[in-house]
Order: structure tokens, then C-alpha cells, then sequence
């Protein structure tokens, strides 16, 4: 560590839980923080200050003067610039030795696993639960640590998510509530964003350092109106005996991983025998799941090898589209798994290979059967 670095992190650094050796972790740290609102903009703050070393900020929107209330990052020169360019340029007058990677588009679900793969860990503050289960998936996907934080009106909410086996996003959250309100309806006040932003920020660091107890497996709840906090446990959910969740219990062996996840890993190719055609052809192979492409499952049609497909996207995309088989949604998939036959491969799938590599974890628990992922196309076949 260069002199002038131990001049600015000496007050952390002094810390016994963080040392020279947390000091080099969180350099060394990649983070991706969603939305750079009123919880990015403190935690990203915080964060530029402690010395993350890359830092990558996605956020669509642009700078509006009802933001400014709360989102300290920003001022009234702001105004109409993408959020997250200038929260990059904000963070480099903070320190200049951080790197920033600036996305200034929407994370959706044909960006979210080359995006979310390129870091070390992602905090989510979105204000949307469409992110909020799209972060969480992809996620769990790439086993990628989770810091979830969300506010509304004087409540505050943190959790940390998918580390060491413990929960994810949708062990305390199943669904999204259909009653929710967004800020610019309900109303939010600036210094709880910042509070929780903060929390956020906190959490982050022991993570990357390892020290301290993480809010994983809890669910800590602020009230701005009494300041009373309260920790609630979330338990997760097994397979065996909850099927109503939509996922359950996630695996920590990297043995699943999505094919974007690592460039270096699992990108072997396995050769799989077409008994039908005496034929033998490639497909990606990824741990114990395989994943094809649609020209693969065409010719299973027309060669009359024998799989079931399965689409685990919602009933009425099903309705919309498909490229027949049956549906199943994802959070239909456990209570119906021990209904779908064994005497012939599995193929799940869905519009982006997020949800039907979940599908293919979840199964994955339960049988050796061969399973397959397939990417549904914007044609019929």
C-alpha cells in the first residue's frame, strides 16, 4: 500500500476487523450497485470512500429536481444528465482511484447475466419489484452475494441475500405485493434513505472484509416515525417441504453455473450420442445441466428423440407464445416435479435462461436425470 493510500483509509485501517489486509480486500472488490437513487447515492458515497476499487453503476433515469431532496450525490447543474454518469463523476472527485463503470440503460433480462457476472457482488437499490426479482434470480443463478435495501414512507428494510447457503430475495418475499405504492406516490423523506443507504453501505464492507455478524437469514426493519429497530428471521425455504415457493433452496457447489457466469469455467463442450440418428452432437455443457440451442431441439423433434418440454415462464406468456411442450411456472415447478417422467430428458425453458437454469437447479436436487435448458426464440418453430 502506497503512503498516500494509508494517509486516506488510516481511520479504517486502524480497525482491527479491517487492517491492511481488509484494506487490500476492498481494492481489490468488484461491486455493481443498481439504481443510483435515494439509497445509491449515499451507499455509493460511502463506498467511493472506503475504497472499493471498481464500482459499476446502472440507472436509467436522468437527474429530476424531485430527486434532489434526497439523492445527495447530485445537484441543481444535475439536472437532465443520466444519474449514473453523474454519480461516477461525483465519485471520481471523491477518489480519483476508484474505477467506475457507468450504464446508463435499464438492467432487464437480456442484459442482467453478462452485467451481473462481471462483479464480485451486487446491492440492489432499486425502487421496483420487476428489478428486485430480476437482480435476485440472476443472482442466485451466478451465486452471487445479494445487499437488498428498500424504503417506504418512514420504513426502512435491509437484508443481505445468498451468502453461504442462507436465503435469497424470495425466501422472505414470495411474490410482489400488487397494493405497492412508488415514492413518487406514497411520499419518502431523505434523511431514512440515507440512513438505510448507509446500512447498506456497511453491510457491503463486512462482506468484502469478513468480519462481523451479516444481516443474512434477517430482515432488519427501521421505523423513521419511533426509530425502533427490528430484526426479523427468514428462513429458507426447503424443497422437500415448502413447494409454493418459487425458489427454494439454493445450492453453494458451483456446479450449475450459467454459461455466461465465468468465461474460464464450465465452457467445456460434452458430446451427447443421438441414439435415434447414430449422430453425435455438441451442446454446452454446464456441471450436470446442459444447455442447447433451439436448432439442437429441433432435430430431437425431427430424429424422435424422446424429452418433455417444459416452459417455466408465467401461464400467460405461455398463452402469448410458446414453442409448445407444457407450462409450468417457476414457482409451480416443486409441487408438479414428482408428475413429470423419468424415462425421457428434461428440457426447461424461457425467454432469457435465467428461470429455466433455476428450474434445472431445483430438479437437479431430485433425480439424475438428464436436463437441459433451452432459450425460447422470438419465431415459432
Amino acid at each position: 500500500m502506497e503512503n498516500q493510500d494509508f494517509k486516506r483509509y488510516n481511520r479504517q485501517i486502524i480497525l482491527e476487523e479491517i487492517g491492511f489486509s481488509g484494506q487490500q480486500k476492498l481494492a481489490d472488490a468488484s461491486v455493481l450497485v443498481v439504481g443510483a437513487g435515494g439509497l445509491g447515492c449515499p451507499l455509493l458515497l460511502y463506498l467511493g470512500g472506503a475504497g472499493v476499487g471498481r464500482i459499476g453503476i446502472i440507472d436509467e433515469d436522468l437527474v429530476e429536481e424531485s430527486n434532489l431532496h434526497r439523492q445527495v450525490l447530485f445537484k441543481q447543474d444535475d439536472l437532465g444528465h443520466p444519474k449514473a454518469a453523474c454519480a461516477s463523476i461525483k465519485l471520481k472527485e471523491l477518489n480519483s482511484s476508484v474505477q467506475t463503470d457507468v450504464y446508463t440503460f435499464r438492467l432487464d433480462h437480456s442484459n442482467a447475466m453478462d452485467i451481473i457476472k462481471k462483479y464480485d457482488l451486487v446491492i440492489d437499490g432499486s425502487d421496483n419489484f420487476e428489478t428486485r426479482y430480476l437482480v435476485n434470480d440472476t443472482c442466485v443463478v451466478l451465486e452471487k452475494p445479494l445487499v437488498s435495501g428498500s424504503i417506504f414512507r418512514f420504513e426502512g428494510q435491509v437484508s443481505v441475500f445468498n451468502v453461504n447457503g442462507g436465503p435469497n430475495y424470495r425466501d422472505c418475499f414470495p411474490e410482489a405485493d400488487p397494493e405497492s405504492e412508488s415514492c413518487s406516490v406514497s411520499g419518502v423523506i431523505g434523511p431514512l434513505a440515507g440512513i438505510i443507504g448507509s446500512i447498506m453501505a456497511q453491510e457491503t464492507i463486512k462482506l468484502i472484509c469478513g468480519f462481523g455478524e451479516l444481516l443474512s437469514g434477517k430482515l432488519l426493519v427501521l421505523n423513521g416515525l419511533t426509530m425502533d429497530v427490528q430484526q426479523y428471521k427468514i428462513i429458507r425455504k426447503s424443497i422437500a417441504n415448502d413447494p409454493t415457493i418459487a425458489l427454494n433452496k439454493v445450492d453453494t457447489e458451483p456446479t450449475t453455473q450459467h454459461k455466461q457466469s465465468d468465461p474460464g469455467r464450465d465452457q467445456g463442450v460434452k458430446m451427447i450420442q443421438n441414439e435415434a440418428a447414430g449422430e453425435v452432437s455438441a451442446a454446452k455443457y454446464i456441471g450436470q445441466i446442459t444447455e442447447i440451442e433451439i436448432s439442437e431441439l429441433q432435430k430431437w423433434q425431427r430424429d424422435g428423440i424422446p424429452f418433455q418440454l417444459i416452459d417455466v415462464r408465467e401461464a400467460y406468456e405461455f398463452e402469448e407464445f410458446n414453442i409448445g411442450g407444457i407450462s409450468i411456472p417457476l414457482y409451480d415447478l416443486q409441487a408438479r416435479m414428482d408428475k413429470l417422467p423419468s424415462d425421457k430428458a428434461i428440457v426447461f425453458a424461457c425467454s432469457h435462461g435465467i428461470r429455466s437454469m433455476i428450474a434445472a437447479r431445483l430438479m437437479h436436487k431430485q433425480t439424475d436425470q438428464q436436463l437441459f435448458t433451452v432459450i425460447i426464440p422470438l419465431i415459432e418453430l
